[in-house]
């Protein structure tokens, strides 16, 4: 249904057919905004999380031979769970809206591709994310259509590599157990 609105009156341009299109682009870019990201910070703080801070300048910053400096650009402290899950909820969706709406929620674009390929022939199955979190691959067919590379597979069917850790599919626990 389409509504045409003109003016209000003879000075105001606001209600302007040629601004109406104008003002919904507007709209929609400010729902992005106000949408949370799709990543977040860890906790640095809890006991067992390393990102590997120091040692890259701290150790020879007094030395005669520093050319280098601190090391800019080493993104430390993410978790892209959220994009994941994102991802997965859009199965069945066009790549480019479903794209589209990620780039603008993210700090990068480089982890959309973590788990989404272009082509299925160099898609996975299941992409280890992290050192026990496992993903549903991805890919976008020739219909650019967001799909499940293998959607047969479910937390029942992967087995844990270790018995300390607890080992998830798409953030369900897997069934089976440690078989050491």
């Amino acid at each position: 249904m389409l509504f045409i609105v003109y003016n209000c009156c003879l000075h105001c341009n606001r209600y302007a057919p040629q601004n109406i299109a104008k003002n919904l682009q507007e709209n929609e870019n400010k729902m992005n905004r106000n949408k949370k990201p799709l990543y977040r910070k860890v906790n640095t703080k809890a006991k067992g999380v390393h990102h590997h801070f120091g040692g890259d300048y701290s150790t020879n910053r007094h030395s005669k031979n520093n050319v280098v400096g601190m090391s800019k650009g080493k993104r430390r402290g993410l978790d892209y769970t959220p994009l994941f899950k994102f991802l997965l909820s859009k199965v069945g969706q066009p790549w480019d809206k479903v794209h589209s709406e990620a780039v603008s929620r993210l700090d990068r674009e480089e982890p959309i591709y973590y788990i989404v390929s272009l082509d299925k022939s160099s898609a996975k199955d299941v992409v280890l994310v992290g050192e026990s979190s496992y993903f549903s691959g991805l890919f976008v067919d020739e219909q650019g259509i967001l799909q499940l590379t293998a959607p047969h597979i479910g937390p029942g069917d992967l087995e844990p590599s270790c018995a300390c850790c607890t080992h998830s599919l798409n953030g369900k626990v897997f069934t089976k157990k440690y078989r050491g």
